[in-house]
């Protein structure tokens, strides 16, 4: 192997080793040994597991708040609709009011009720 920056060379034994290749049989896997495997062997270890833990519990936490605050708005929502309607309907009892009030305070309703023989 030649290297520039090296001012000697040294010569590298040649190994000469024997690669066995070993072909093993696939044996169905069921679910149980999939997941125990995972858990032990594979991505997730017990040691990694309780690493994310807190981690784990802090996404939750966020879930819960995103979903409390989700429900808070809907209900703030349909609150301030049934207030809206709430005022519509007072609105217009007010404008009814208000024009039975005009109507009875003419000088000539007020005059009926107030004279005796009619």
């Amino acid at each position: 192997m030649n290297n520039r920056f090296r001012e000697h060379i040294d010569e590298e034994p040649e190994e000469d080793e024997e690669l066995d290749i070993r072909i093993k049989k696939k044996e169905p896997v069921s679910e149980n040994q999939f997941f125990k495997k995972l858990f032990t062997e594979g991505v997730v270890s017990k040691e990694a597991a309780t690493e994310m833990l807190p981690f784990l519990i802090f996404l939750s936490v966020l879930g819960m708040l995103y979903i409390a605050n989700s429900h808070m708005a809907i209900k703030n929502i349909r609150n301030i609709d049934q207030l809206s309607k709430e005022v519509k309907e007072m609105s217009w009892e007010y404008k009814s009011l208000k024009a039975d009030l005009m109507f009875k305070s003419k000088l000539t309703e007020v005059a009926k009720k107030w004279i005796p023989w009619e």
